[in-house]
C-alpha cells in the first residue's frame, strides 16, 4: 500500500514538473518586440515673413511672422547696453537666433571679429559631427559665414555678416533643450529655411 501511494505521488509529481517545463519553454519561445522610439508629431506654420527694422541700428531683414523679437541685454549674465543685440525667438519650437552687432573700429578689427566668430563656431567641435563653412552673399551686397554643424552640438547653426569696412552682426541658433539631432531633425530643417531668408533679405542701412 505505501509502495502505491509512493508510486501514485511520483507520477504526480512527474506530471507536475513537466506542466511547468512546458509552460516555461513556451514563454521563453514568446517574441517580444521593443518599442519604436516616438518623438510628439510638430505642426508646421505657414511660411509667411514681414519686415524687421530695428530702431537705431544700422540693418533689417525679413524674419518669419511667427517669431518675436526682443532687445538682448544681457551678456553672460552682465548686463549690456548695445541697442542692436537682438533674440529672434521661433515660439513654440523653443529656438532662439542670437545676433549681436559690432561697430568694425581700431579696438575691434574686422580680422578679429571674424577670428572671434570662428572661434566660437567651432567650440562645437567636440560634439559635432562636422562643421561645414558656407559661403553667405545674397542680393543686397552682404556677405559672410554660415557655420553648418551636424550632431548634437548645442548650436546646430551659427553665422556672420558683415561690409567688412564698418559693421558685423554674428548669430547662432540655439534650442532650449537637450541637443538630440535625432528628434530635432525636422524642427532644424524647417528652421534652417527661415533663416536662410533670413540671410537672404539682411540689408545693411
Amino acid at each position: 500500500m505505501e509502495r502505491l501511494i509512493s508510486n501514485r505521488i511520483s507520477v504526480v509529481f512527474f506530471y507536475t514538473a513537466l506542466a511547468l517545463i512546458i509552460t516555461t519553454l513556451s514563454a521563453c519561445t514568446d517574441e517580444y518586440s521593443p518599442k519604436q522610439k516616438a518623438y510628439p508629431r510638430v505642426v508646421f506654420p505657414e511660411r509667411k515673413y514681414e519686415l524687421f527694422v530695428p530702431a537705431n541700428c544700422p540693418f533689417q531683414f525679413e524674419k518669419p511672422v511667427y517669431t518675436t523679437a526682443e532687445n538682448d541685454t544681457t551678456f553672460f549674465g552682465e548686463k549690456q547696453d548695445n541697442p542692436c543685440w537682438w533674440n529672434v525667438s521661433f515660439g513654440d519650437f523653443n529656438g532662439t537666433i542670437n545676433l549681436t552687432y559690432k561697430d568694425i573700429n581700431k579696438d575691434e578689427t574686422f580680422e578679429s571679429l571674424v577670428e572671434d566668430a570662428h572661434k566660437l563656431s567651432f567650440k562645437h567641435s567636440k560634439k559635432a559631427d562636422y562643421i561645414d563653412e558656407v559661403k553667405v552673399e545674397n542680393p543686397n551686397g552682404v556677405g559672410g559665414i554660415l557655420y553648418d554643424v551636424g550632431g548634437d552640438a548645442a548650436s546646430n547653426v551659427q553665422f556672420f555678416l558683415t561690409d567688412s569696412n564698418k559693421h558685423f552682426i554674428r548669430g547662432a541658433l540655439y534650442f532650449n533643450n537637450t541637443p538630440n539631432s535625432d528628434s530635432m531633425l525636422p524642427v532644424m530643417n524647417f528652421v534652417r529655411e527661415d533663416l536662410k531668408h533670413l540671410l537672404k533679405t539682411f540689408k545693411w542701412r
